[in-house]
């Protein structure tokens, strides 16, 4: 493998719970009911808002409406994150791993299907930009489908100037998996930061299960 690209949202940085909580609270408020934990994994991750709030209602939502709900959800989750900070940190052993691969020129970005209000959060609290160029981060623009579309995954490995069959995704979402692997990715590297290694184990192409970023042999770049 040459290069690497990783989702952010429960692969870098551990923050399924808040987003569960966030979105169950506009559930209620959408539909007046929470949504289950299937509908979380398999309606949710990796989807953009508009994607999430069509679910919810049933039909297909308004801009406007996208915008208000969207931006006070992530308001909500913005909040979450500062008042949690001994939680709001990076995934074990990400640090470390991005150094190295900072240190070994090693190709590298983010692919996220979180909107600009969010990335520039990251950016700005975990000085995301001592590891990664920023104009090489995917993000949700309105433009990009959601995951299980491999768009976003074909645009982080052409920002990045490889081939799709020579980057390793780390990922942590059902729909993201099947992103990559849509995608051609060479490598899918599943991430159990809130699920349990059975779902994975399931999924043929998922190479490995990590629960820290100190367990990826680093000697899988050429």
């Amino acid at each position: 493998m040459q290069g690497i690209i990783f989702d952010f949202n429960g692969t870098l940085f551990f923050d399924s719970h808040m987003h569960y909580e966030a979105w169950r609270i506009y559930s209620r408020k959408l539909r007046g009911y929470e949504f289950t934990d299937d509908e979380m994994r398999e309606k949710m991750f990796g989807r953009t808002n508009a994607d999430i709030i069509e679910y919810a209602i049933g039909k297909k939502p308004s801009p406007e409406m996208v915008e208000k709900l969207a931006k006070e959800k992530e308001g909500m989750y913005r909040e979450m994150c500062l008042k949690n900070r001994d939680t709001f940190v990076l995934a074990p052993g990400a640090e470390e791993f991005l150094n190295y691969l900072k240190e070994n020129n090693i190709p590298r970005t983010i692919a996220t299907m979180s909107e600009w209000d969010n990335v520039e959060f990251y950016i700005k609290e975990f000085n995301l930009e001592k590891w990664f160029d920023l104009n090489k981060i995917v993000y949700s623009n309105g433009e990009i489908p959601g995951k299980p579309a491999p768009d976003i995954y074909e645009i982080a490995a052409k920002n990045i100037e490889l081939n799709p069959k020579d980057c390793i995704v780390v990922e942590d979402a059902l729909s993201g998996i099947e992103s990559a692997n849509k995608a051609g990715i060479g490598k899918i590297i599943a991430i159990a930061s809130v699920e349990s290694d059975s779902l994975y184990r399931k999924i043929p192409c998922v190479s490995q299960i990590i629960h820290s970023f100190d367990e990826i042999d680093k000697d899988i770049f050429c």
